[in-house]
């Protein structure tokens, strides 16, 4: 992506972001029952599914990788999940203040929601530890593939064994006919859902975009070498983008 796209769409991401906290802050109504606190809905919530579906698709990539070994899609399979991750880290986060201030703990174990979430993001913690214990680059890059594609095949299935399972306390907004969002929430909620996801479009680009700039700049200094080793670089934890 050139430098102009990423710009635009950097843009893009921030005024829909403002635009949707603001309908959610100021014009979407107030929850019957939680009241104010409720509005950290509409950022816990998005930051969830982008992150759940970035796990997903960087299992995509990582069939992909296997498919052609194109260094390209292994490389969009660790920054899909890379950012997932942070994107992770943040729900666990929001959702431990909502449920402090919606039902007085900072966790309750008792919820299969957040449990099955916790669950798939310890699971792709392993992914760091995991690349990093393999050296050769090609091997690394497949057995990240095969990881990639296990864990992500696994994010819908727990998710419908969740969806299955009796929640008592989680809420389920999306669930059934007397659950369901009004009309404002659901509106603010879609745009916050965009801007998440936007976000997370950004992060990509511009982490793919150092990546590639970085492979560059390794392949410039192995071709400077007299001996053609300077630049290499074994055991990587994050693999360097291929010039496309």
């Amino acid at each position: 992506m050139s430098g102009r796209n990423l710009k635009a769409l950097s843009t893009a991401t921030v005024v829909i972001l403002i635009i949707g906290f603001a309908l959610a802050i100021f014009w979407a109504p107030l929850d019957a029952d939680q009241g104010f606190k409720q509005k950290i809905f509409y950022l816990h919530v998005p930051l969830a599914i982008v992150a759940l579906i970035g796990f997903i698709a960087g299992g995509v990539e990582g069939f992909r990788q296997l498919r052609s070994g194109d260094r390209r899609h292994d490389a969009n399979s660790y920054v899909f999940i890379h950012l997932s991750i942070v994107f992770g880290v943040a729900v666990l986060v929001t959702g431990a203040i909502w449920a402090k201030a919606s039902w007085g703990h900072w966790w309750v174990w008792e919820e299969p929601t957040l449990v099955s979430f916790l669950i798939v993001f310890l699971l792709y913690c392993t992914y760091y530890p995991f690349r990093y214990a393999i050296e050769d680059r090609d091997r690394q890059a497949r057995y990240a593939s095969v990881f990639a594609i296990t864990a992500g095949a696994f994010v819908p299935l727990n998710f419908m064994a969740v969806r299955m399972a009796e929640s008592i306390i989680h809420p389920r907004v999306f669930a059934s006919a007397e659950g369901s969002l009004p009309g404002s929430m659901l509106f603010a909620f879609l745009v916050c859902l965009v801007g998440v996801g936007l976000l997370w479009l950004t992060l990509v680009k511009v982490e793919l975009a150092g990546k590639q700039a970085s492979g560059q700049v390794s392949r410039l200094r192995r071709a400077l070498s007299t001996d053609g080793q300077s630049g290499s670089v074994g055991g990587r934890i994050a693999p360097e983008m291929e010039a496309g």
